[in-house]
């Protein structure tokens, strides 16, 4: 933190998606602070004004807030400087600088001091609106995405595994009770689900957590070399065996060996696999001498194993002892709701590894993202936001920087109706009422078990129930 007394204040008491948006208004003149606590308050957001730059950073200090408008000739420090300031102390609060003399340098330095816009007066109403509209959600998510992350942290160890839908939640507890023991666990959904990050996060929270983890795909090496690979072998083993070599296995002894598409596995090499789970023990190729090793091993798949038994392309027993645990990762688009905190989540991790200001997308862009069906899973939705945060040229990621297929897509829209100008917070909301409709539905209106599932406090889902005009409708049981 640079010099100064400016505190962080705490979003996650007085920001949060419930409260009013705040708004701050930092310029000298009198009638323009009135016009706009004027114009905000009868949109609905909370409006505090200070007569300068210095005021206006006490205010900052005192509360949180959603946004800034902030005048660029302000008596002593000019807007420029006030922002400076902001980002110098860490503050990643959004601005929109306002001004009546706007030239091309202005702009420029206002952007590249991360400004999210620049209004000049007389500003019109309108698209004054839209642009803090469009600010202050994008700034929600992100502080909704940093809160969420926080709370991972201190009940998990999961790093980079963004997820907040039902279906995830169950996952994660799942991992954390897993964790600590010995058990082996096979990992299965379809490509780009996340399924090393799953075997990673099952390494660091467990006790092996300072010993190597060991990646390996199974499916990418001819058999002879896999089990090179995986049980080393002796000088003179085969014709290029000119010096003896360690396997994985012994690479990974104290820890976790994590055999990723083991379903590609020739069966000879599914026999010293069932082995070494049953006795720890094995033998490099060419030697007689056994090794035995503490390994726990942690598999993957993108194929439905007990399919592959059934056709006799995997050994039944080697399944079972694969099987322990089971975890089941869904396609992402099973669990849409998890695609907004996804993209802020990639966002800023391209922005921050290309050097860019932060990035957002537009409320068309996100429309399009949340209608694809991703056949590539979140691996797709990670390089479809940073092939957007490195052709963008500015700080917002429209529809027209996104590969042709999403936006010109045959998917269904169903999830998603929003007429052409709908703000992001419009469709976050919307994305939010038609997931908490759908679980009362399925709770057939029992607001109780409707929380529980979500795993909120039934207040919490109350306020959203009120703040979104939910009607409450309950089935006849038959």
């Amino acid at each position: 933190m640079s010099e100064g007394t400016l505190a962080v204040p705490d979003n996650s008491q007085t920001a949060g998606s419930d409260s009013l948006p705040r708004i701050l208004i930092i310029d000298d003149e009198a009638a323009i602070r009135e016009s706009l606590e004027t114009l905000l308050s009868m949109e609905g957001y909370a409006v505090d004004s200070a007569e300068n730059g210095e005021l206006g950073l006490e205010r900052i200090a005192e509360q949180p807030f959603d946004l800034v408008l902030l005048d660029l000739a302000l008596p002593g420090r000019n807007g420029i400087e006030i922002l400076s300031t902001l980002r110098e102390r860490e503050l990643n609060l959004p601005v929109i600088m306002i001004t009546a003399f706007g030239t091309v340098d202005n702009v420029v330095d206002a952007i590249r001091g991360g400004a999210q816009n620049f209004v000049q007066k007389p500003w019109d109403n309108e698209k004054l609106l839209a642009d803090i509209r469009t600010a202050v959600a994008r700034y929600r998510a992100e502080e909704e995405n940093v809160q969420l992350k926080r709370a991972f942290r201190q009940r998990y160890n999961f790093p980079n595994i963004v997820g907040k839908s039902d279906v995830m939640l169950r996952i994660f507890d799942l991992v954390a009770q897993v964790a600590p023991t010995r058990s082996t666990v096979l990992i299965q959904g379809e490509s780009g689900t996340g399924k090393e990050l799953i075997a990673k996060a099952l390494h660091a929270n467990s006790t092996r957590k300072d010993k190597p983890f060991v990646p390996v795909n199974t499916g990418a090496m001819p058999t002879d070399l896999l089990e090179s690979t995986l049980f080393g072998h002796v000088k003179g083993a085969f014709t290029s065996a000119i010096a003896a070599k360690k396997g994985l296995f012994e690479v990974a002894n104290g820890g976790t060996l994590f055999l990723d598409e083991i379903a590609t596995m020739g069966m000879d090499t599914q026999a010293k696999i069932l082995r070494v789970l049953q006795d720890r023990r094995f033998m490099h190729l060419g030697g007689v001498q056994e090794i035995q090793v503490d390994v726990r091993i942690i598999a993957a798949t993108n194929v439905d194993l007990r399919q592959a038994v059934r056709e006799g392309k995997f050994r039944e027993d080697l399944f079972y002892r694969l099987n322990v645990i089971a975890i089941e990762l869904p396609p992402l688009r099973s669990r849409r709701e998890d695609i907004p905190a996804l993209v802020t989540h990639f966002l800023k991790y391209y922005s921050d590894e290309n050097g860019l200001s932060a990035r957002a997308l537009t409320p068309e862009a996100m429309r399009a993202l949340v209608d694809y069906e991703w056949p590539g899973n979140v691996r797709e939705l990670e390089n479809v936001i940073e092939r957007g945060v490195v052709l963008s040229s500015g700080g917002t990621i429209g529809a027209d920087l996104l590969p042709g297929h999403l936006t010109g897509s045959s998917y269904s829209s169903s999830l998603l109706e929003h007429s052409p100008d709908a703000s992001l917070f419009d469709i976050m909301e919307d994305i939010e009422r038609r997931i908490i409709v759908d679980k009362l539905d399925r709770c057939n209106g029992n607001q109780t078990e409707a929380a529980e599932q979500f795993r909120i406090p039934l207040s919490t889902l109350n306020q959203k129930i009120k703040r979104l005009n939910i009607e409450i409708r309950k089935r006849s049981r038959d």
